[in-house]
Order: C-alpha cells, then sequence, then structure tokens
C-alpha cells in the first residue's frame, strides 16, 4: 500500500528555488514593460505612479530573496507561505493599477494558486486558491461600484475562482501522486542499498572463498576467504587483479567441459592450503563471467579421515583376532622347533626366518590397529618452539645420548594448534626415519629440526633434514602410501600414518623439494586461530554415517 506523504524540507526547497527564479522573471518582465510602454496589459494605468513603486518594489523583493537563496538559505514553510500570499495580493494589486479584472496580470494569479498547492499539498493549497478568489471577487466589485467595469467583471472575476479551485483540485492529486512516487522509489533504493550492503558482509565474511572473474582470467570481485585461500592471511586484502596460474589453468580445463566439474587440488604457492575450486556460468552476465567457489580441501580431509577410520576400525577388529591367532601359533611352534635339540643348521635357519617374519606381520597388525583405534584429535594450543626442545630431551633421554640432533628456531614465538601427543607421535616417527638413514649414509646418528614461521601466511612449520641417501623422482611420489618402504624389516605404515595424523589436526606433512646430500620432511600447521569443524556439524559424522 502507498502511503500519501507530503514532500519532505529538502524537496520543498528545491521547487521554491524554481518558483522563485520564475516570480523574478515575472517581476522583471513587469518592470520592463512599463518603462518600454508596450500595451501588453490590457487597459490604462490607474496610477501609474503606484503601479511603478509596487513592480519595482516586488522585483526588488524577489531579487533579494534569490540572494538568499544563493547564499545557502534554507526556506521554512512560514517563509513559503508568506510568499504565496504576498504573491497572490501583489499581483492582485497590479492588476486593479493597470486596468482591473481585464488585466492580463490576473492570469498569473493561475500560476501561483497552481504552484502554492505543490509547495503546499493540502488544505493551505485551497486556501490560496479561497483567498485568490476572494480577491478577484473583491477587485471586480469594487471596480463595478466605481463605475470602472462593467458586470461583466464580476462574472468573469467567478470564472476565474473556478478555475483556481481547478487548479488546486488537480495539483494537488498530480502532487500526491508524484510525492508517493518518489517516497516509493526512495524506499526501493533504500531497500536495495541494504540489501547490496547485506549481501556483500555475507559473502565477504563467508568462509568459503568466492571469486567472479572474466574468462581470460581477470578478477571483478573476490571475498576476504579467497584472498587467503590464494595470497594467505598476511596478504589477503592485496586486491587480486588476475587469477594465479593454478586457477587459470583449471578454468581453461572447465571452459574446453564444462561438464567436468570435479577439479583436481591445487596450492597458488608453497605457504597455501591445497585449494578445491568449482566452476559456473554467472547468471543475467552480459560479460560472460565466472563465478568461482573456492573449498579448503582441510576441513574435507579431516572429516574424510575420521570416516575413513571408523570403517578401518571396523575392517581391523574383525580381521586382526582371525590373523594373530594362527600367527600365535605359528611364531609359536616355530620358537619350539628351534628349541629342540636335534635341529640341523639348515632348519634353525628357516626357523629363524620364520620368527622374523612372523613379527613383521604383528607389527604391521598393530600399526594398522594402532591406526584404526586412535581418537580424535584434541587441539592445543602450542609454542612450537618450546615445545620441540623438551621433546628432543625426552627423545634422548629414551634413544641414548649417541644421536644428534640439531635444533635451529628461526621465530619466536611459533604458535601453533595440534594434539600435543599426536605431535610427538608424528615427530618420534621422522626422527626415527631420519637418524637410522643418517646413521646408513654417514656412520652418524644425526638430523636437523628446524622451526619457522612463514612471514606470509603466518603459518608455523617444522621441517626435519636427515643425511640420507635421498629419494628417487619415482619413490617420492609413493612415499606415503601404505605398505610402501625401503627397508626390508619396515611396515611401510610409518610415514602414512604421520601423515594421516598431521591431516587430523588440520595440517600438512610434505617432503620437499630434494638437495644434494639430504632429504627433508616439512610439517606445515595450521594457522593457530583456525577451529576444526566438528563432524556433528558437517553432518559427516562416521556414527551417524557408517559405511
Amino acid at each position: 500500500m502507498i502511503v500519501n506523504t507530503p514532500p519532505t524540507l529538502l524537496q520543498t526547497g528545491r521547487l521554491f528555488r524554481v518558483y522563485n527564479s520564475y516570480r523574478l522573471v515575472v517581476s522583471l518582465l513587469l518592470v520592463a514593460l512599463f518603462y518600454v510602454g508596450v500595451d501588453a496589459l490590457g487597459q490604462d494605468y490607474l496610477d501609474q505612479v503606484q503601479y511603478q513603486a509596487t513592480a519595482l518594489s516586488y522585483l526588488a523583493l524577489n531579487g533579494f530573496v534569490a540572494l538568499l537563496l544563493l547564499a545557502g538559505y534554507r526556506p521554512g514553510a512560514r517563509h513559503i507561505t508568506l510568499s504565496l500570499l504576498l504573491d497572490i495580493m501583489v499581483l492582485h494589486l497590479l492588476a486593479l493599477l493597470s486596468g482591473g479584472i481585464g488585466s492580463g496580470i490576473t492570469n498569473l494569479v493561475i500560476i501561483t494558486v497552481a504552484a502554492g498547492n505543490i509547495l503546499a499539498p493540502g488544505r493551505i493549497g485551497f486556501f490560496y486558491a479561497a483567498l485568490a478568489t476572494l480577491f478577484s471577487l473583491t477587485m471586480a466589485s469594487w471596480t463595478v461600484l466605481v463605475g470602472l467595469d462593467g458586470l461583466e467583471s464580476v462574472v468573469r472575476a467567478g470564472f476565474l475562482g473556478m478555475i483556481y479551485f481547478a487548479a488546486a483540485f488537480v495539483l494537488q492529486n498530480i502532487s500526491r501522486r508524484l510525492v508517493s512516487s518518489e517516497a516509493l522509489a526512495q524506499q526501493r533504493a533504500r531497500s536495495i542499498v541494504e540489501l547490496e550492503q547485506l549481501n556483500h558482509q555475507i559473502i565477504h565474511r563467508m568462509r568459503t572463498g568466492i571469486l567472479v572473474a572474466s574468462q581470460r582470467g581477470k578478477v571483478r570481485l573476490m571475498n576476504a576467504a579467497a584472498g587467503e585461500l590464494l595470497l594467505g592471511k598476511a596478504q589477503s586484502e592485496i586486491p587480486l587483479k588476475f587469477l594465479p596460474q593454478p586457477l587459470k589453468l583449471r578454468l581453461g580445463q572447465w571452459l574446453k567441459d564444462p561438464l567436468q566439474q570435479q577439479q583436481e587440488p591445487f596450492q597458488s604457492s608453497d605457504t597455501t592450503p591445497r585449494v578445491q575450486a568449482s566452476f559456473t556460468r554467472l547468471d543475467g552476465s552480459a560479460n560472460d563471467y565466472i563465478l568461482i567457489f573456492l573449498e579448503d580441501t582441510s576441513n574435507l580431509m579431516q572429516q574424510a579421515q575420521q570416516i575413513k577410520l571408523a570403517s578401518l576400525g571396523r575392517l581391523t577388529a574383525g580381521i586382526a583376532h582371525e590373523i594373530r591367532n594362527p600367527l600365535g601359533a605359528i611364531s609359536h611352534a616355530a620358537q619350539l622347533l628351534a628349541e629342540s635339540p636335534s635341529i640341523d643348521p639348515g632348519d634353525q635357519r628357516m626357523t629363524a626366518i620364520i620368527q622374523r617374519h612372523s613379527q613383521r606381520v604383528n607389527a604391521i597388525i598393530e600399526n594398522v590397529l594402532e591406526l584404526s583405534r586412535r581418537r580424535m584429535a584434541s587441539l592445543q594450543q602450542l609454542d612450537v618452539a618450546q615445545w620441540l626442545q623438551e621433546a628432543i630431551n625426552d627423545y634422548q633421554e629414551g634413544h641414548g645420548k649417541h644421536c644428534q640432533i640439531q635444533l635451529q628456531v628461526l621465530t619466536r614465538p611459533a604458535p601453533a594448534r595440534f594434539d600435543p601427543s599426536q605431535l610427538n607421535q608424528v615427530l618420534t616417527n621422522l626422527m626415527d626415519n631420519g637418524l637410522r638413514y643418517s646413521e646408513q649414509q654417514t656412520g652418524q646418528a644425526s638430523l636437523i629440526l628446524r622451526c619457522g614461521v612463514h612471514t606470509e601466511q603466518q603459518r608455523t612449520y617444522i621441517d626435519v633434514i636427515d643425511q640420507g641417501p635421498g629419494l628417487s623422482e619415482e619413490r617420492r611420489h609413493s612415499v606415503f602410501e601404505p605398505f610402501f618402504t625401503t627397508e626390508q624389516g619396515g611396515t611401510g605404515l610409518g610415514l602414512y600414518l604421520a601423515r594421516e595424523l598431521c591431516e587430523a589436526n588440520q595440517s600438512q606433512l610434505t617432503l620437499l623439494d630434494p638437495r644434494p646430500g639430504q632429504c627433508c620432511f616439512r610439517v606445515s600447521f595450521a594457522h593457530p586461530e583456525k577451529r576444526s569443524q566438528p563432524l556433528e556439524e558437517s553432518g559427516l559424522n562416521p556414527r551417524a554415517n557408517p559405511l
């Protein structure tokens, strides 16, 4: 429903400026016509001196008001009403002095009444019409009484009164409609602005990265989450002009095959998280813009990890008993056979092989059970630099002082969120591997632990650097696969378990580019302010959705 509302003070002020310009032009024309002697006003002047004085005074008054308006004066309702009343009286006085109701000046009163109904719609507008009618009838009656005009002047005054009221009625309705339309337009404009601001805030605060880009990779719009995922938290406020090359490459692949929605995750740099991108065309876009959604895969990986562990737990719980019982019988029988006094050396070597491989199979079962029984990560705020020194001391006490572990702290403090017991398990596994391969290569069990914080991402990292022989390019791609090992006695689950633990804590375990004579594994922690999403909230609770 549209409510008729009066024009605002600002609107009235603008309209009055226009009307005062009209008044100034009219008063100037009246004075000019008087001085050039053009008989355009109908009859002869009753009193030229009074007409001249009134016209000049009217011009001076309108000029003064125009100067005030130019100086910034804002007229109020009383000033506008007083000006309109003065115009009606002055115009009737000039009409009387120039010949009565037959003078052309009386036609100007119609415009004044119309302006009054535009500037002040309502009862006051009809009051202007009534006042003008009263002045016209009075002037016509006086001219008839003094013999200056005939009775037809009264009739003409009556017709003028009807015109005054008709103009008031018509303009009242037009004014109401115009004001209502303008008010509705302003209300809708405010609603659009508020909605746009609300949408901007929602998009800006979403944790999903959102970009709008052209097909050539030029960025049109980007929210804060997209900046963090592509540039890092420290540089997220920097406007991105073009898509990073990995994202631009995936956009090109999608443009070639729009039905291929699943794109391989990528990292825009070594210090940014892995991101999953999806694309869709922006509806109603004349420039063929592409809407891009970016998802941090760490949460998805954590949720998938929990589901995988729940499924693995049910699997291993079922087969562990079936495998370990016959394995124990085999191992016990081999042990008894080895203790027999009549066994020859060849059979003794065979029993040793049986014992060794039985222990290896048992170790594999223990690692799988440990993986499946692992509890959910209990994230705690840690100063990794301080925690590392304590972890190294505990490790050396438990493994002897012969191992040399050098700690290099590049940044203090080094905050991170991780489960301390699971971080200790990851670090112990990496140090065991590093010390073993360093000793095999150099004869000395030594490694370097380096701790720092990325200046751009504000993410803490730990580098475990050994002096081993390194890995070939083929083995580098398989190092984190389960049951992959370069040792005959290894189970191949150590690095796999370490990576799974890191992902469960929203961190990453990666093998950095090789350098001559060393191998470096890096644990990249999540941002210390990042919170994990409970599985119950994500709808991926393994207990609620059993496989």
